[in-house]
């Protein structure tokens, strides 16, 4: 849904530098990435299988959706994740109780972005947090960040602040607007920098409708893909070149390539229809009609199959009706022809239409609510929907990311992690000695592990 940690965003004061011990020259790992600890500290995650991003470590600063959803496709492919959080959480832990998401007792939400992650629990607030950081970027391959650049700089997370850290980081930025201009350091949510400001939320509704609101995440997962894309090219550089990148995009971007089309015919000064009126639409036969079930359906027919469908559909005479054969009478008329297939396709329901479609090899989609989604057995057979592991509740199936690689089994997904859960494993990966991480655990530095539910999975509303 958003792009910015509240509590990050919220900071006021810069935590002071520590020292760490010196580091010993470079090795590389798995991966192929860097491994800046000293020797003594690397100890290896062990990997179950062998996978495309086995061996890439990635930490995931980030908070809400676009950003950790990034993560998550890394992850699906066997990158090791560490999720960062401030002590009192992610907010989108709570995302299941926030309306208009649908409240449910289990925090779907939060494990559909975080599955297959380590959860530690840091206080960037705090002066003894910047050695856990600084650890942290020397271990990473892929460092996500998505605070604004304003809190960014008191907090020193800024590219130029980490990167002398680990020259070949992949630093992934994800802003609302972009890294210039006057809106630069605006936090953004998917509704505004996404959908409004992009023009999409103006130009999906009809006619005389008011805009509306979207469905949650929808911009965030979009652009989670567009994240991923660019961690990957970086990654690809890093191989031929063994350079890290500064690589970032936007929701702004990422809605405004979304709208493209029409964007782009703006830029060229195209002469625009009016919005979506589905009884008088700009084409009759690119419009949303409704069968005798109730069942609203899309409709698709592209030039070279307009007689096909008018013989499948009972009405061949269509094509020749002096009201619709010529081009200018036919914008002229197109609400008759729409009222006219209209009376047709509410004759009969959904699954005669579904047939009749189909032997015309003709474009259509019908309108499924969610729960209609789920029982479509195309998710099952294509590994869209997956078992998850250990979330309890009525958890027992996410939904993967959508890129498949044949013959790469992804990863199996597992429960999100719970605030602050593997805080000592990652220390002690990091080289922290047991003193020494009682000793961030007792400044506050590092929050301690949650030991009630923080995700509250079986609580009640």
């Amino acid at each position: 849904m958003t792009e910015h940690n509240d509590m990050i965003a919220a900071e006021t004061r810069s935590p002071s530098a520590a020292v760490v011990p010196a580091a010993s020259p470079q090795q590389t790992s798995r991966f192929g990435g860097p491994c800046n600890l000293p020797l003594m500290m690397i100890q290896e995650t062990p990997m179950a299988s062998e996978n495309i991003f086995s061996g890439l470590k990635v930490v995931d600063l980030a908070s809400f959706i676009a950003g950790p959803s990034a993560a998550v496709i890394l992850s699906d492919f066997g990158a090791d994740v560490v999720k960062v959080e401030p002590p009192t959480g992610d907010s989108w832990r709570r995302g299941h109780k926030i309306p208009p998401q649908p409240p449910a007792n289990d925090a779907y939400p939060w494990h559909l972005a975080n599955r297959n992650k380590r959860g530690l629990a840091l206080d960037l607030k705090s002066p003894g947090a910047q050695q856990v950081l600084e650890r942290l970027v020397k271990w990473a391959d892929v460092l996500i960040v998505n605070t604004p650049h304003p809190a960014r700089k008191r907090l020193k997370l800024e590219y130029e602040d980490v990167v002398a850290w680990n020259p070949r980081l992949i630093y992934a930025d994800l802003t609302g607007f972009g890294e210039k201009g006057p809106d630069a350091d605006l936090p953004g949510f998917d509704i505004t920098s996404y959908w409004a400001r992009s023009g999409l939320l103006s130009m999906t509704r009809d006619a005389g409708a008011p805009p509306t609101w979207p469905v949650a995440g929808s911009g965030d997962n979009a652009t989670a893909v567009g994240l991923y894309s660019a961690i990957v090219t970086a990654l690809y550089r890093r191989e031929r070149t063994g350079k890290g990148s500064y690589v970032t995009t936007s929701l702004l971007a990422e809605g405004v390539w979304s709208a493209s089309v029409f964007i782009q015919a703006a830029l060229c000064e195209a002469k625009f229809f009016g919005l979506h009126n589905r009884k008088d639409p700009a084409n009759a036969a690119l419009n949303v009609y409704r069968a005798s079930d109730g069942t609203w359906f899309v409709l698709i027919v592209t030039p070279d199959k307009l007689s096909a469908v008018a013989k499948a559909i009972g009405r061949a005479d269509l094509p020749t009706d002096p009201r619709f054969s010529d081009p200018v009478k036919l914008l002229q008329n197109m609400p008759q022809l729409t009222a006219i297939l209209d009376e047709v396709f509410c004759s009969q329901p959904m699954p005669y239409w579904y047939d009749v479609f189909n032997g015309v090899h003709v474009t259509f989609g019908a309108v499924r609510g969610p729960q209609d989604v789920i029982e479509d057995p195309q998710l099952r057979l294509n590994d869209i929907v997956v078992p998850l592991e250990g979330a309890g509740g009525k958890l027992a199936t996410t939904i993967s990311s959508p890129i498949q690689v044949h013959g790469v089994a992804k990863r199996p997904a597992k429960r999100a992690p719970e605030l602050g859960e593997h805080n000592e494993e990652v220390l002690a990966q990091l080289g922290f000695s047991a003193t020494e991480i009682d000793g961030l655990l007792a400044s506050g530095a590092v929050s301690k592990a949650s030991t009630s539910n923080p995700i509250e999975r079986r609580n009640p509303l």
